[in-house]
């Protein structure tokens, strides 16, 4: 094969190889059916062609034998491709417990990265090679897709939600990043690359340059300036509930229900906080949209999530929710 021209990216992730053997069978599927058919077709129509009207095939009324045949085999290979497909696509929106978390902020027209120790970067991606690495993708303005061709991973970033992909990479080297969704007059500029190094040049890299603030340190920094402390206190004597161990936990809400906490609901809770109010407290936390950027969102969620119940100490739960 022309390698300067190759028929497929190249495989460079874990999940690259079971992804490209379900194209082609789909492919191959695809080919044998419509080679088979259209042959059928026409010897059908040349041998039974009609000649004259005392030349006229034999009818045929049915056979049973031959509409189960045409009718199983399809659908045993419909079924198959679903539960292929469907093993694949959850593992790819299931990312390891240990996966390296990366957020992703799509903006018109670049993407902004930050790594979990706080490093941030601009349309590039580095990552270690065998490392699993969790996207947490959103957007700033309006829809866009996180596309690594070679990872077999495409993802779209909406704006006011997370979703989240994952990849390991399989193969040091430099690879393609694209917004696979049109979001304005520069989309094709909207292009860079993730770069895969060894562990030890990695952690060279992370080390390189001034120490970067971590997004839990953002997030505390944030937290303060907010004045979110004044309501959401360790000691329950805020007026808002204590966060301290609530990442993951199920919440009661005032309407009845539990919904978990985690990064969806708590980006809810920030930017529109009177849609889940939890039970026990009132709605007088003020809005936030437009007043918080989606990096610092990003950076309050993993500061919430870092908190945790001291020891020997329990959650303190209102009347109630109890």
């Amino acid at each position: 094969m022309n390698q300067s021209f190759p028929l497929m990216p190249e495989q460079a992730s874990a999940q690259a190889a079971e992804v490209d053997a379900l194209f082609f069978f789909i492919v191959a599927v695809t080919v044998f059916f419509t080679i088979g058919i259209s042959a059928v077709v026409i010897f059908f129509a040349v041998r039974y062609r009609r000649r004259s009207d005392e030349d006229r095939p034999k009818e045929i009324h049915g056979s049973l034998w031959l509409e189960l045949v045409w009718t199983i085999s399809p659908l045993g290979i419909v079924i198959l491709m679903f539960a292929w497909g469907s093993k694949i696509f959850f593992q790819m929106n299931r990312p390891p417990d240990d996966a390296m978390n990366v957020s992703v902020v799509g903006k018109r027209w670049m993407w902004k990265l930050q790594h979990p120790t706080g490093q941030r970067e601009i349309n590039e991606l580095h990552v270690p090679v065998g490392r699993a690495v969790k996207l947490t993708i959103t957007s700033e303005d309006v829809i866009h897709s996180f596309f690594v061709p070679a990872f077999r991973i495409k993802k779209d970033a909406v704006p006011g939600r997370y979703n989240v992909a994952w990849f390991r990479a399989t193969k040091v080297g430099t690879y393609h990043l694209f917004c696979a969704e049109y979001c304005g007059t520069e989309h094709s500029k909207m292009i860079g690359k993730v770069v895969v190094m060894e562990p030890e040049e990695y952690q060279t890299w992370l080390a390189g340059g001034p120490p970067p603030e971590s997004p839990v340190a953002q997030g505390e920094q944030l937290f303060t300036e907010l004045n979110c402390v004044t309501c959401h206190r360790p000691d329950s004597a805020g007026r808002g509930p204590v966060l301290n161990g609530i990442f993951g936990r199920g919440i009661r809400l005032a309407r009845g229900d539990t919904v978990v906490a985690d990064e969806f609901y708590v980006r809810e809770s920030i930017v529109n906080p009177a849609t889940k109010v939890v039970a026990g407290y009132q709605p007088v936390m003020p809005t936030y949209p437009g007043l918080v950027t989606e990096e610092q969102l990003i950076a309050l969620i993993a500061y919430i999530e870092s908190l945790q119940i001291p020891a020997g100490e329990t959650v303190p739960v209102p009347e109630e929710a109890e």
